[in-house]
């Protein structure tokens, strides 16, 4: 029997790093001489790949100034962590969801639109790390919700998409699991409304890391 695997998104899902994501993002806008946008934008494109959330953020300037920002926004999060201000809490339950999923015989993935180095330092701060066997990043993907991230993570882990979940609080997770043939779950407590997560195609909305273990039971 193919091994079950849980994919999970990073940033809305496992931790809350928006204030993080969004000062370095207001930085980068400002060092490229962009209009910076408010915050409420900048955290509907979290999960993205950065050039893809830059473009959307800014689509009308030029692909110089995307590109700066994309740059500045790399430098300021890098200093932001090498300072030790970087705050990304995970959210409550998660660490006692993980252990769960993993009694219960799953193995554990990560899809994110952070690169390898800011997944790894995330993870490795909660001491997480050696919990997933698979982590796939923007770094070596197309942006969400090309499938690809998906793809990689089943073929590392040994696993079929149908006994895969993708778990994630937007709906560039909800799409990016359609594509590549996995459940999908969403979970409330992230970035897009459970709403919009429905709407995508989510078969459930977990309102807890509990009640998500619950329905993976």
């Amino acid at each position: 029997m193919s091994a079950r695997l849980a994919i999970f998104d990073c940033d809305g899902t496992l931790v809350d790093g928006q204030a993080a994501v969004c000062e370095a993002m207001e930085a980068a806008f400002a060092k490229a001489e962009l209009d910076v946008p408010p915050r409420s934008d900048i955290r509907r494109i979290v999960g993205l790949s950065l050039p893809q959330a830059v473009r959307r953020l800014a689509p009308a300037a030029s692909e110089a100034q995307r590109g700066e920002a994309v740059t500045a926004y790399k430098s300021a999060f890098f200093e932001t962590r090498q300072s030790g201000m970087l705050h990304e809490p995970l959210f409550d339950g998660i660490a006692a969801l993980l252990d769960r999923l993993a009694a219960g015989g799953w193995l554990l993935g990560v899809a994110t639109g952070k690169s390898d180095r800011g997944l790894v330092s995330c993870l490795e701060t909660h001491d997480l790390l050696d919990r997933f066997v698979t982590l796939q990043t923007a770094d070596r993907h197309p942006s969400k919700p090309h499938p690809a991230m998906l793809e990689a993570a089943l073929f590392e882990a040994g696993a079929q998409a149908a006994n895969a979940v993708m778990i994630g609080d937007t709906t560039f997770d909800i799409d990016m699991a359609h594509a590549a043939g996995v459940r999908a779950i969403g979970v409330d407590w992230g970035y897009h409304t459970p709403r919009e997560l429905r709407e995508a195609g989510a078969e459930a909305i977990a309102a807890s890391p509990a009640e998500l273990g619950d329905y993976l039971a």
